[in-house]
């Protein structure tokens, strides 16, 4: 794997944010990784979000993590999701600095992660990846909705959290968007991983990169 930065960052409301980035070898794309809930044992080292940062930077996606504010390292606290969506907004700015403006960049979520990233619309934005998001927490979706860029949708059969279907359904007509049901997954995609780590590696390489 190749070399891990850490960093700090601070949100427009000056918030300071523990974050990782590792660059990848040859880049053909760039992801924000965003994290589980906060209060729920939610953070960057969590799950998928490990198995991401570890594999995405060797298929040419370099790949920031960052903890929501409140969490480890992190500054501030719970803000029921809107301080939050700062926080998003932040991690995409730090990222877009540190890589070519070319380079397209991903927005990657799972769970209220996936909620979060959904509802920052930010134009350096190339797409949006979000794994079992249950849309309980996500504003703006209006505006997504008929938002050319590309978004994948990565659910769970079993999800006990809100339902496949029910995702779906509320996704169904929303511009330029694909769902994927991993099946016999739940929520938490225990023994499923590999196959939502192939998902948003595809998404980041073949969606919004340029065929290598």
């Amino acid at each position: 794997m190749a070399p891990i930065e850490e960093l700090r960052f601070a949100t427009a409301d000056g918030v300071e944010l523990e974050a990782e980035l590792c660059l990848a070898p040859t880049p053909v794309a760039a992801a924000v990784l965003c994290h589980p809930h906060p209060q729920y044992g939610g953070s960057m080292r969590a799950g998928i979000m490990g198995d991401l940062f570890r594999e995405l930077p060797a298929h040419g996606v370099t790949t920031l993590r960052f903890n929501f504010r409140g969490v480890e390292r992190s500054a501030g606290a719970w803000d029921g999701g809107r301080g939050e969506r700062d926080d998003v907004a932040a991690a995409v700015g730090t990222l877009a600095g540190r890589v070519p403006s070319t380079l397209p960049l991903a927005l990657v979520g799972w769970s209220f992660g996936g909620d979060m990233a959904l509802s920052v619309h930010d134009p350096r934005i190339a797409g949006w990846c979000a794994i079992a998001p249950p849309l309980h927490d996500a504003s703006g979706l209006e505006g997504l909705a008929t938002d050319p860029r590309p978004k994948h949708l990565v659910l769970g059969e079993r999800d006990e959290v809100v339902s496949a279907e029910q995702v779906g359904r509320r996704a169904a007509g929303w511009a330029a968007t694909t769902t994927e049901v991993v099946a016999g997954a739940t929520h938490f995609f225990v023994g499923r991983a590999r196959e939502v780590v192939d998902a948003v590696t595809d998404f980041c390489t073949t969606r919004i990169a340029p065929t290598r």
